[in-house]
């Protein structure tokens, strides 16, 4: 029997069984690559052989496009005759769906070889893998993320998004009003059912802010020294936001550039370090003469190109740059300043850490932490120094040199040396393959431009 089915497990759901009499059913989720939350819908009366015995999933769950295919140049498909893995529960993650009208419970799970050792191609293993580096440091990780969204209208426009009537006035918003406080009060209900449900669901979202375009909006995840679990908020807390939308007539896109001319959706994330007694190592009166800080800032700077296809892992991603839009798009850090791909936020200096600004809303949280981890421990290893900070508009002082599009993303990816240490090849063969299966089939597509272009010109 593996840990994860330990009494202390089994007393969890059966304390949740007893609690809650109403709840017939229960989703077992589990994030495939893309980040996508798939799994099986149960009984309550299977609630307990889950704990116990776990359930079984293919291998190839983790190997699907965005289109939920099988990419068969993964390996992990006909070629392993599309067998089963075991997947077990996730410790603190069962809870109650508040959007359903009929009780359902839900529960986080991870795969595991069937012999009982952690699944290589599971991203939430990727990270486990990561952070161990630095459990073996005596550090420990602490994370929050901000995850940005839009509203959006169950009612599209010749396939396209546009903004979705308020309750409130019946208007579709059209102007920016970043940070408005009255744009909060035209979606009240449904953000205010968002933040009860986070609650709910033990997620620690903390706030809501009004972003940079219409109907768009950010929620602020509350720091937890546990970058796994942090993962599983950013997953769990996406899930919540499209269903509680749909409670409200609403649809949601977390979509890295859902409008041109308009801001896309980010998801940053801040990490400190703390040591063996709780004390956060970046803290510093003055953070330039911090060396853990800076050799951390260093060795993200380096890996940053080759972590792009974790960060921007579609196509779509690459088309949310631009400087008029606080996308960093160059190697580049600095002190409260949000135009660089570091920001080190300095108002408290106990509390100094470090946010990385450049990945997408479409990332996969366990990857993207994946891959900035590695940096951060690469730096603190290698001691390398992250040059000069920044002052003022970093994109009038640094040229853009980051890869600008999936394929390079990937070719980066696929050479480095850096995240090679730190993550599967195994596993980065398999992230490859699948990316460029869907890059391919988005390059073999005509679209509408196209035939406005070409088709009576040429």
């Amino acid at each position: 029997m593996l840990a994860a089915t330990s009494a202390v497990l089994l007393d969890e759901a059966n304390e949740f069984l007893a609690e809650h009499p109403e709840v017939q059913f229960f989703d077992l989720l589990i994030a495939d690559m893309n980040g996508v939350v798939r799994g099986k819908r149960i009984d309550r009366s299977n609630l307990l052989k889950v704990y116990e015995k776990g359930i079984n999933l293919p291998a190839s769950l983790f190997a699907l496009d965005i289109q939920g295919t099988t990419v068969e140049s993964s390996g992990l498909g006909l070629d392993i005759g599309d067998a089963d893995r075991v997947c077990f529960p996730i410790p603190g993650t069962l809870c109650l769906e508040p959007w359903q009208r009929r009780p359902t419970g839900q529960l986080l799970m991870t795969m595991h070889e069937m012999e009982g050792k952690p699944f290589f191609a599971d991203p939430r293993e990727v990270l486990r893998q990561v952070v161990q580096r630095f459990t073996a440091m005596g550090l420990t990780v602490c994370a929050a993320f901000e995850l940005e969204f839009y509203l959006i209208d169950q009612e599209n426009v010749n396939g396209r998004p546009q903004p979705p009537r308020s309750p409130i006035s019946g208007k579709r918003p059209q102007a920016v009003q970043v940070y408005s406080i009255d744009d909060l009060d035209e979606y009240a209900d449904c953000l205010r059912d968002i933040l009860d449900g986070a609650h709910t669901q033990g997620i620690p979202a903390d706030a809501i802010v009004k972003e940079s375009a219409p109907a768009q909006f950010e929620v602020n995840l509350n720091h937890i020294a546990d970058p796994l679990k942090a993962c599983d908020y950013a997953v769990l807390l996406k899930r919540l936001i499209k269903n509680t939308a749909y409670d409200h007539e609403m649809d949601t896109t977390f979509m890295a550039k859902p409008y041109p001319g308009q801001a896309g959706n980010g998801l940053h994330v801040h990490i400190s370090l703390l040591d063996k007694d709780g004390r956060n190592i970046f803290a510093a009166e003055d953070p330039l003469q911090n060396d853990a800080l800076r050799h951390a800032i260093g060795g993200v700077l380096q890996s940053l190109p080759a972590s792009m296809a974790f960060l921007c892992p579609n196509v779509n991603s690459y088309r949310r740059f631009g400087s008029q839009f606080y996308v960093p798009n160059a190697p580049s850090w600095g002190l409260d300043n949000r135009t660089v791909a570091l920001r080190v936020p300095t108002g408290n200096p106990d509390a100094l850490r470090i946010e990385q600004r450049v990945a997408g809303a479409d990332a996969n949280p366990y990857l993207l932490m994946a891959s900035l981890l590695a940096g951060v421990h690469h730096g603190l290893t290698h001691l390398i120094e992250p040059g000069e900070p920044i002052e003022g508009n970093s994109y009038e002082q640094v040229e853009q040199s980051l890869p600008n599009n999936l394929r390079d993303a990937l070719r980066a990816l696929d050479d480095s040396e850096i995240l090679a240490r730190y993550i599967n090849p195994d596993y980065i063969d398999i992230f490859v393959a699948c990316k460029e299966h869907e890059l391919e089939e988005f390059e073999h597509s005509i679209s509408d431009l196209e035939y406005n272009w070409y088709l009576h010109t040429v």
